[in-house]
């Protein structure tokens, strides 16, 4: 039986999120191949609403030798990492309920 996204809403939100800011990071590292830093460009601030509070949160793990699209791939990386762990903390714990 198929369950609704509701049904398990606790933990597709947060994972909805993570997906979303996942994402975008992405695609603010291919945009910014073609974007100056500084553009005023609507998309490109966009991205950068999004994605500068989980840069500010990842860089003191992060090398500051890099370049900031490297440290935008490492945004990507962290939060398929979260997404993951996500995931396995639900399946631990038993939250998805039984299988059929």
């Amino acid at each position: 039986m198929q369950q609704s996204f509701w049904s398990l809403w606790y933990f597709n939100v947060p994972n909805f999120v993570l997906a979303a800011v996942m994402y975008t990071m992405l695609g603010r590292a291919l945009l910014g191949l073609f974007v100056e830093h500084d553009s005023k460009n609507y998309i490109w601030r966009g991205f950068r609403a999004i994605t500068d509070p989980v840069l500010k949160l990842i860089a003191p793990v992060t090398p500051k030798a890099t370049a900031p699209v490297v440290l935008w791939l490492f945004g990507f990386v962290w939060m398929f990492w979260l997404r993951v762990a996500l995931l396995l903390v639900f399946f631990a714990f038993g939250l998805f309920g039984k299988a059929a």
